[in-house]
């Protein structure tokens, strides 16, 4: 069980970009930018982000017989990222409309195509990728119960990252094997519901580990994250820098994450290693096209 460092099971999209002096409110139009068409979606970002970082890496996803399709895969090898268990056909692509401000902060609607027909099925099948992975990382752009398939198809040993987002409710088998569960400041907030109490992401991170996960962690933006796990709760510094835009920042930050903790990193020290690669991702613009490789990490 290692020809793969990463497995990534999730989305596919077809990101379209237009820039903003500010996001409308409800009923508003406002003028943007010209359209810009990048490789997105939280899956194939990750496998990206991982590739680039020197991880060996797989993405199970499905995308349309379209030319966003065709975008998503060759970005994919270009990263050097194996496709074999990218599926074709079934819907269009996967499309995120994206407005970027100017101080980098983003607003998005995807339309999930070929990613809500990504099926239990479909992971089934791809029984060896699981078996020859030593993480596997998975988000909420595709179907819930896909990634419950997954959690049941993981390896003796491997590892399981979940992201939620979009966030929704969890049962307790995905839970139960998230190592970590990684939210951002508003995930945590929609998970926790009516549990949330008072206004300290230390506080929502212990709740939500004593909900299953065997490690929690909390993105905070340019204020680095928090780490929580049966030894308490540790908090991780970003890097200040200049940002450009933050869309996939998030991507980054898990991808990073999941491989240093396959590579056997501490978690702490994992998750200090992934928000450099996610301050270094906001210093660009776009997503995939702005994650670093080693060097560029190294510099920060």
């Amino acid at each position: 069980m290692d020809d793969y460092d990463l497995l990534v099971i999730g989305s596919a999209n077809a990101d379209l970009v237009i820039g903003v002096e500010r996001r409308p409110g409800a009923g508003e139009t406002v003028l943007g930018s010209d359209l810009a068409v990048h490789p997105g979606g939280k899956g194939a970002n990750q496998a990206v982000a991982a590739a680039r970082l020197g991880a060996r890496t797989a993405l199970l996803a499905r995308v349309g017989d379209d030319a966003h399709g065709r975008l998503l895969l060759d970005a994919q090898r270009a990263a050097g990222v194996d496709t074999v268990g990218v599926l074709v056909g079934g819907a269009p692509t996967g499309v995120a409309l994206i407005t970027v401000d100017p101080s980098g902060d983003n607003s998005i609607v995807v339309s999930p195509g070929a990613n809500g027909r990504l099926t239990p099925e479909d992971v089934r099948a791809a029984g060896s990728l699981f078996q020859a992975s030593r993480v596997v990382s998975a988000q909420l752009e595709i179907p819930l119960e896909t990634v419950v398939e997954a959690v049941r198809s993981l390896a003796p040993g491997s590892r399981f990252v979940l992201n939620p987002s979009p966030p929704r409710p969890l049962p307790p088998e995905v839970l139960a094997a998230c190592d970590p569960l990684i939210v951002n400041e508003h995930e945590a907030r929609v998970l926790l519901g009516e549990a949330l109490v008072g206004d300290d992401p230390a506080d929502w991170a212990r709740i939500l580990l004593a909900r299953g996960p065997r490690a929690v962690v909390v993105t905070l933006g340019a204020k680095g994250a928090l780490v929580a796990s049966a030894q308490g709760v540790a908090r991780v510094r970003s890097v200040p820098v200049d940002v450009v835009d933050t869309t996939g920042a998030g991507d980054a930050f898990t991808a990073a994450l999941a491989w240093r903790l396959g590579r056997g990193d501490a978690l702490t020290e994992a998750a200090a290693y992934a928000a450099r690669v996610g301050a270094a991702a906001v210093t660009r613009a776009g997503a995939q096209e702005s994650y670093p490789t080693p060097h560029e990490v190294d510099a920060l």
